[in-house]
């Protein structure tokens, strides 16, 4: 068994975790917040008091932060990953950030000797609690082949992308993919509900015939069809409405660096975006069909 520190057990981080803690491992945690900390140990971690703390001694870090920023500066600071970690220590970024900060602390790291991916997730908190994530790895073969086994252990589908950034390049196409598609089904219901089609025919309808996605038979965002889905729980998250806003601008901010042309992505963009401003940032992102009916 390993000793991994991981740093960042919030909604997401704290359940993979305490899944790495289950399967034997021993899981020194850190967080900023005292709270999501005591939830790690609850679910079987040790208390790490700082990042050098979490990251001294161990074979493998894994952090899973809000953005580039935090990461560049947990890895990097006087008193962050690269300072601490013993030479060879295997370290796995699962934060959704920019591809150019990703590539560029993993080539900062590989010119200090440690094994490093990026390796964003898809799944959700309720993925990350079943331990039924979908990883997408940037880095070289050799790195992404010593991260697998733990990532195995958060998720149910491990997928090497590439190189480094690769990860999050794939993270932020998907999830453009899926803002744009929720948004699709939002307005074909709405349109259903003015047309008076019931939703569970639409629904009974199309999840048989080619306006099948998920974001209609896994996650449908009107009551009843899916009864997991968070429509059914009042929109709570699930996949709040600013996570999906913060990946749609990193689509946005890379398609504009790569000179690819995004207009659907950029409307979804703009439609989350008077979503958050409207002070619904928190709930689910499938809550978009409330503003597209008018209830908010």
């Amino acid at each position: 068994m390993a000793s991994i520190g991981f740093i960042g057990v919030g909604n997401m981080g704290g359940p993979m975790a305490a899944n790495l803690a289950k399967a034997g491992h021993t899981v020194k945690a850190f967080d900023l917040s005292k709270e999501s900390v005591d939830k790690a140990v609850a679910a079987g971690c040790e208390a790490a008091e700082t990042v050098t703390d979490a990251a001294r001694d161990v074979d493998v870090i894994v952090t899973m932060l809000p953005a580039g920023k935090h990461v560049a500066h947990v890895y990097e600071g006087t008193d962050g990953v690269f300072a601490t970690a013993a030479p060879g220590t295997l370290m796995i970024d699962c934060s959704t950030i920019d591809v150019d900060t990703a590539r560029t602390v993993i080539a900062a790291a590989e010119d200090k000797g440690f094994p490093m991916v990026d390796a964003p997730v898809s799944g959700g908190v309720g993925g990350a609690e079943a331990g039924t994530l979908t990883f997408m790895v940037g880095g070289t073969e050799e790195a992404a082949e010593k991260a697998r086994p733990f990532l195995e252990i958060m998720g149910k589908t491990v997928v090497h992308a590439g190189d480094a950034g690769n990860g999050q390049a794939a993270k932020i196409c998907n999830n453009m993919m899926l803002g744009i598609q929720m948004l699709s089904v939002a307005e074909a219901f709405m349109l259903a509900k003015r047309l008076g089609l019931d939703y569970q025919k639409l629904f009974d309808i199309s999840s048989k015939a080619s306006g099948q996605c998920w974001s209609l038979t896994t996650y449908c965002p009107v009551p009843g069809p899916v009864p997991t889905s968070p429509a059914n729980r009042d929109y709570q998250p699930g996949f709040a409405t600013d996570m999906m806003l913060k990946d749609l601008k990193l689509a946005q901010d890379a398609a504009g660096k790569a000179g690819a042309s995004t207009p659907l992505g950029a409307a979804a963009e703009s439609l989350y975006q008077m979503m958050s401003s409207k002070g619904n940032g928190n709930l689910d992102f499938s809550a978009i069909i409330k503003m597209i009916d008018g209830e908010i």
